[in-house]
């Protein structure tokens, strides 16, 4: 059965920092390249980054400098560590995975967790 699965998500003040999770099982996920997505209320779901099975990155203008995603092969887990947030930053993130390199979204999503910025 294939899932993934988000973590990390909560509260924190403008300037602070969140590291989110991403956890993939029932394939073989170190071969996936994994997206982070998010969505603000009355918005569009959007790209923030993605790394290739290699480490290959890439990363929305929008976060770059602050966001950094990586990932531990051993734990078959891909990480955002989100840094200088700012409330606009706030959304539900998503996690993705695709078999293939696109700038389209691949078949597995996660259930999405919550990222507020606010004082």
């Amino acid at each position: 059965q294939v899932q993934v699965v988000e973590s990390g998500g909560g509260l924190v003040q403008p300037g602070g920092s969140l590291r989110l999770s991403c956890a993939g099982s029932g394939f073989i996920f170190s071969s996936y390249v994994v997206s982070w997505y998010r969505q603000a209320p009355g918005n569009q779901r959007t790209f923030v980054a993605r790394i290739t099975s290699g480490g290959v990155t890439k990363y929305a203008d929008s976060v770059k400098g602050r966001f950094t995603i990586f990932r531990d092969h051993a734990k078959d887990t891909v990480y955002l560590q989100m840094n200088s947030l700012k409330p606009d930053d706030t959304a539900i993130y998503y996690c993705n995975a695709d078999w293939k390199l696109s700038d389209a979204p691949g078949a597995y999503w996660g259930q999405g967790t919550q990222v507020t910025v606010s004082s």
